[in-house]
Formats: structure tokens, C-alpha cells, sequence
């Protein structure tokens, strides 16, 4: 097993549990305790678990999303896919939002070479964006939202509403036919609400893990989207649901 997927794996156990053994997981990964250790270690380093004799305990609330650089490791494959999917539907000359996650990173890093209008809702994307010839950057005042390096607050929401999109490419926590759109982070509910309101069309960009999940804001019900990009492990209840909504359902392998 890659050291991503046993993290993740590492992640999955810290959800179901307040802690971890060191020799539990060595057991259960087949791998040596100093391999276990050496991930519990970075997981410690990323404000995940606080390292304890024999283990680690977890640090997350219940329903809290992992740090960024946790989640940049999963679905790496997908996400890169997703973000291609996405690029291809974006013609140039339009002015795109570009929210903020791993994903939508994805995003920017397949946009480079287009000529576009971006404004991208976290550093790490502006950062990918900012030496592209043909883009034209445009970047949204705010407070950056410490780990995430996301906008956030009443500058960002006002600086979104001034403006108007041909496309909003729009990350999430969450995605269901019951609950909607969701988000953990209260403050990037707003953020994502006013994106959605200036935009000509809505493009959630997502890996199917997120149809598992419901975080705690609401950010919008599915009626309010245009089209989801995911991978082809979307179930198929979902699917359904979005597609009976009128919502465009486009999967990726």
C-alpha cells in the first residue's frame, strides 16, 4: 500500500475512532511500526492527531474536514481527471470563478496554458495561475483562511458580487440528493453562496467520495446547480437524483 492510501486509510479509522495504535495499524497495514510511526508523525505535523505513547488521539471534531494537505493526497488520479473534464468545458475568453480545495486546484493546473479571466478563491490556485501567459488574474480582496489558504469574510463576498461569471467552478464537502450542496466551513458558505448567485453557469467539480458525506453548512439545494464533474464511482442513487433535479451529471475514468 502507497503511503497516500494508508494515510487515508490511517484518516478513516480516526473518523470511526478517537485513536490509533501503532501496533494495531502495522497489523492491520502490513507494514513496520516505524513506517506507522512515520505517518502518525505527519499526520501530527498537519494538526490531525496529537502523538501519545503507543499511538496518536485525534484532534478533528467530528465532521471537521481534514487539513488541505491531507486531503491534496486523495483521489489524486481522479481529481486530476475531473480537472481536465473541467478545463474542456470552459471556452476561451470566458471569465470563470474558481473556487477554492484540492480539486479545484486541479483545475487551475489544467487552465494554464487557456485564455481566460480567472479569479480563484485561494492562494495555492493563484499561485499556480499567476505565471500563465493568456490569464488574466483577477484576485478578490478578504481575510486567507489559515491552513485552507482560502478568501474568506465580507470583502470577499462583496468583491464576488460586483462581479458577474460566465462560470463558477465550485468545490464542496458534501453532496447529496437529500441535503444538498454542504460546506464545514461556515464562513466559505456565504463565500460559495455569493459565487453561485454571480454566475451565468454553476460547475461542481468533485470526486464521488463527497456523496458519502453531509458537512455541517448548507450551501444550496441541487436545483441551484448546472452540472457536477466526477469520477465514475458516483452511486448510482445519486446520479439519479441530480439528473431528475435537470441537473448535468458528467463522470470521468
Amino acid at each position: 500500500m502507497e503511503s497516500a492510501d494508508r494515510i487515508r486509510a490511517i484518516m478513516n479509522e480516526l473518523r470511526s475512532s478517537d485513536s490509533v495504535s501503532v501496533t494495531e495499524l502495522a497489523s492491520l497495514h502490513g507494514v513496520s511500526e516505524m513506517t506507522i510511526r512515520r505517518d502518525l508523525d505527519e499526520l501530527a505535523q498537519q494538526g490531525v492527531v496529537r502523538r501519545v505513547r503507543g499511538g496518536a488521539i485525534s484532534l478533528l471534531l467530528r465532521g471537521e474536514e481534514p487539513p488541505f494537505g491531507v486531503r491534496e493526497r486523495e483521489a489524486v488520479e481522479a481529481k486530476q481527471r475531473i480537472g481536465a473534464e473541467v478545463a474542456s468545458l470552459l471556452a476561451d475568453g470566458e471569465a470563470v470563478l474558481l473556487d477554492g480545495g484540492t480539486t479545484a486546484l486541479e483545475v487551475a493546473r489544467a487552465v494554464r496554458d487557456r485564455r481566460l479571466t480567472v479569479l480563484p478563491l485561494a492562494l495555492q490556485a493563484a499561485q499556480e495561475l499567476a505565471g500563465a501567459p493568456r490569464i488574466r488574474l483577477v484576485l478578490p480582496g478578504g481575510e486567507v483562511r489559515q491552513g485552507e489558504m482560502n478568501f474568506v469574510g465580507p470583502l470577499t463576498e462583496t468583491s464576488i458580487r460586483a462581479l458577474r461569471f460566465d462560470t463558477a467552478v465550485i468545490g464542496c464537502c458534501g453532496l447529496s440528493a437529500e441535503h444538498g450542496l454542504t460546506a464545514h466551513d461556515l464562513p466559505e458558505v456565504a463565500i460559495k453562496q455569493a459565487a453561485i448567485a454571480s454566475a451565468r453557469r454553476v460547475v461542481v467539480a468533485c470526486d464521488s467520495g463527497k456523496f458519502t458525506r453531509t458537512a455541517f453548512g448548507a450551501v444550496c439545494a441541487l436545483d441551484r446547480l448546472d452540472m457536477v464533474v466526477t469520477d465514475d464511482g458516483i452511486p448510482r442513487d445519486q446520479f439519479d437524483a441530480l439528473t431528475a433535479a435537470g441537473v448535468t451529471v458528467r463522470t470521468t475514468r
